[in-house]
């Protein structure tokens, strides 16, 4: 029975009654139009080895491939076409179940709270001076001082999960601790939901996919290294979506 071995990323090995092939550094999974490899084939109970790099989704190199194989080894060509053949169905498989796992491991992740933790977190919004009970915990976690301030920039934080979000601008004179409030506050918000900016490109908001700022809270720390970005900033807020024709 045939079987891929892929326990070693840099060295697959596939053997057969014949042949016993090792595909050498892996497969690329970021080219789907070509399957192109390393490898090195060698006929059981013989010290006879040939090492090749091929694209299997190009059949002249194939079928070239196939002679050389036939020729070096001393083997039928119906066997090495077969088992090349095998071997690309096999590697195809292989490489769409990288890209699965790829994609998963790419997906953002979201903490989804248990039912005792939902429970707690709606009863603690059906108390009452819920503006006041919110803002001592703020201050429970770390926050210290600025009650008014903390509180302000948590609701306009928290707002990005709106239709309509609000937005802060920090103004103060220079070591005033505007960037600690900020980065304060914003260890409140969950790591997947922050987006954390120091210098921006001219072209930095042009590259993000249409819904990966989408309820996203966008942290710049200082707007004199976002100069470049304020156009297509504002176009965000008000328009909700900003386009570039080249």
């Amino acid at each position: 029975m045939n079987n891929l071995d892929t326990t070693n990323p840099n060295n697959y090995t596939y053997l057969t009654k014949h042949l016993e092939i090792h595909i050498l550094g892996g497969i690329k999974v970021n080219k789907l139009e070509s399957l192109r490899v390393t490898v090195s084939v060698q006929k059981l109970k013989t010290q006879s080895i040939v090492r090749h790099s091929i694209d299997l989704y190009n059949d002249n190199q194939v079928e070239k491939f196939v002679r050389k194989l036939a020729e070096r080894l001393t083997i039928g060509t119906s066997v090495v076409r077969k088992t090349l053949q095998e071997l690309t169905h096999e590697l195809e498989n292989y490489r769409f179940l990288l890209l699965d796992k790829q994609e998963q491991e790419n997906k953002p992740f979201y903490k989804e709270l248990s039912a005792i933790e939902e429970k707690e977190a709606k009863a603690f919004l059906k108390k009452r001076k819920l503006l006041a009970n919110t803002n001592e915990y703020i201050g429970k976690s770390g926050v210290i001082g600025e009650s008014i301030n903390r509180l302000l920039m948590y609701l306009i934080f928290t707002s990005r999960k709106t239709s309509n979000p609000l937005h802060c601008i920090s103004l103060g004179s220079s070591g005033a601790g505007k960037t600690h409030l900020q980065s304060k506050v914003a260890e409140l918000i969950p790591e997947e939901d922050k987006v954390e900016i120091t210098v921006l490109s001219a072209n930095a908001f042009y590259y993000f996919n249409r819904t990966e700022l989408q309820h996203k809270l966008i942290l710049i720390e200082d707007l004199d290294g976002a100069e470049s970005v304020l156009y297509p900033l504002r176009e965000l807020q008000s328009k909700k979506r900003i386009t570039k024709t080249v």
